[in-house]
């Protein structure tokens, strides 16, 4: 058994102070308020918990910084970014995976992530097509190794799109049919232990049919995991999305199939008035990406109306152009400040900004990722991150301001230590695979070469 002692701790009724907790096997058994530190005790300043990084492609962390150069045709959107995001896809073999995700997934622990969904729809080697999971294998053993808590999410991708049955050959590297999609899932769901766990999703409503995505939904209800798809990203897919069945994707999937409390609408950025009411009754979560849907141009989701009608929230760091989860919430708010010309936009609940949006975040990221506890609390996994309480970003600040400091003071973040799982990730601000992660990273992009 290991005890902490923190002079801060954020527990699910607030900020309190000289808190000893108590794990033991991943876990923490016990919560002391009040408490002297013990000269056994690990003694930190203020402790938050860990929060889950709802969306990830992690082999797009090889892309980062290599799309932003204007086309010749000068009109640069989501759509020619796929392109490059697919020319990545056909080079990215299982170890050059294992590197890239252990990368973004030792950033993702440095910044205070403690968690991650890992949306992941890369099921084929380019080295080796025939080969069998092989790519999880290279996610999981990326987790691992880092030590972030994973939920993979297995993803279905079958067609170009909604008028185009058969699969580009650029995308044949995603492509299963219905039965080799869900044949995978039923071999890599058993092995789903020890911080790993599963879910399942569909890539969008215009990468499988209709029936693909009801056997991919009965069989998520069937196993009681969460359910994750794109949805409602761009203008275009809401008009090819009308075109095909008469609604708009929002609309659509709320009117054709039983969207509840374990399904994830990632993106979700174009909605009307009635969508964003009917979503957020549905109690479902909205997977938000506002770094990734900046820099693709996606649009603003509209998250005031949407918190107002009492909606859930996640957040993902997606394509990792950014990998902060502070910087995602400061962005959340941003947005919509930009949209309304005010300020303090998401204060429903919490007249403090940072708190409320860190609050929303922890408990729909649990959510998007299978997790039925969380937070600091007897009982939930030992997930935790601990700040520098004398770092210049938080001096100053009180209970009711610190997370306000963490989301809007700006960066570098006062991540001093992570733990997941008992263990300890991140110790004096790095990750203590660091070294290597970075040296296999370089070298599998060295190796990836022009197809960034």
């Amino acid at each position: 058994m290991t005890t902490l002692f923190a002079r801060k701790a954020l527990l699910p009724d607030g900020w309190n102070d000289n808190v000893r907790l108590l794990i033991a096997a991943g876990r923490i058994e016990g919560v002391a308020v009040g408490a002297s530190p013990d000269d056994t005790d690990d003694v930190l300043g203020c402790v938050i918990p860990g929060l889950c990084n709802a969306h990830s492609h992690a082999f797009q962390r090889a892309l980062a910084g290599h799309t932003e150069e204007r086309s010749p045709a000068g009109r640069d959107n989501f759509w020619s970014w796929r392109e490059r995001m697919y020319a990545l896809a056909g080079r990215v073999s299982a170890d050059l995976l294992t590197a890239i995700a252990r990368q973004a997934y030792c950033e993702m622990l440095r910044s205070g992530y403690t968690s991650v969904a890992e949306f992941h729809y890369l099921h084929r080697d380019p080295l080796d097509p025939a080969a069998q999971d092989t790519m999880f294998d290279a996610i999981v053993t990326a987790a691992r190794e880092s030590g972030i808590r994973l939920t993979y999410v297995p993803v279905h991708y079958e067609r170009a799109g909604f008028e185009d049955p058969e699969p580009t050959a650029q995308q044949a590297t995603f492509a299963m049919s219905a039965d080799e999609f869900l044949d995978h899932f039923e071999r890599v769901a058993p092995r789903c232990e020890n911080a790993v766990n599963i879910g399942i999703g569909v890539h969008s409503l215009r990468a499988v049919s209709q029936a693909s995505l009801a056997r991919v939904a009965d069989v998520a209800a069937e196993a009681g995991v969460p359910m994750h798809i794109h949805v409602a990203e761009q203008r275009r897919e809401v008009k090819q999305c009308f075109s095909t069945y008469g609604r708009r994707p929002v609309r659509w999937l709320l009117e054709n199939f039983d969207v509840g409390p374990a399904w994830n609408l990632v993106h979700a950025t174009h909605m009307d008035d009635e969508e964003i009411t009917a979503l957020a009754r549905s109690g479902a979560v909205a997977v938000l990406c506002p770094s990734t849907e900046a820099n693709l141009g996606d649009g603003l989701f509209p998250l005031h109306a949407y918190l107002e009608q009492g909606g859930r929230i996640a957040i993902g760091s997606d394509s990792h152009v950014s990998i902060n989860p502070f910087e995602e919430l400061r962005w959340l708010e941003y947005g919509q400040r930009l949209a309304t010309q005010t300020r303090n936009v998401v204060s429903l609940r919490d007249s403090h900004v940072g708190s409320e949006l860190f609050a929303r975040a922890l408990e729909g990221g649990a959510a998007a990722a299978g997790q039925a506890v969380t937070g600091i609390e007897q009982g939930a996994p030992a997930d935790l991150v601990a700040l520098n309480d004398e770092d210049p970003m938080l001096a100053g600040h009180n209970d009711d301001s610190r997370l306000d400091a963490l989301v809007f003071s700006g960066y570098p973040l006062p991540v001093e230590r992570v733990m997941v799982d008992g263990h300890w990730r991140v110790e004096d601000a790095a990750h203590v695979e660091r070294d290597r992660a970075r040296d296999e990273f370089a070298a599998a992009l060295s190796r990836i070469g022009s197809a960034t």
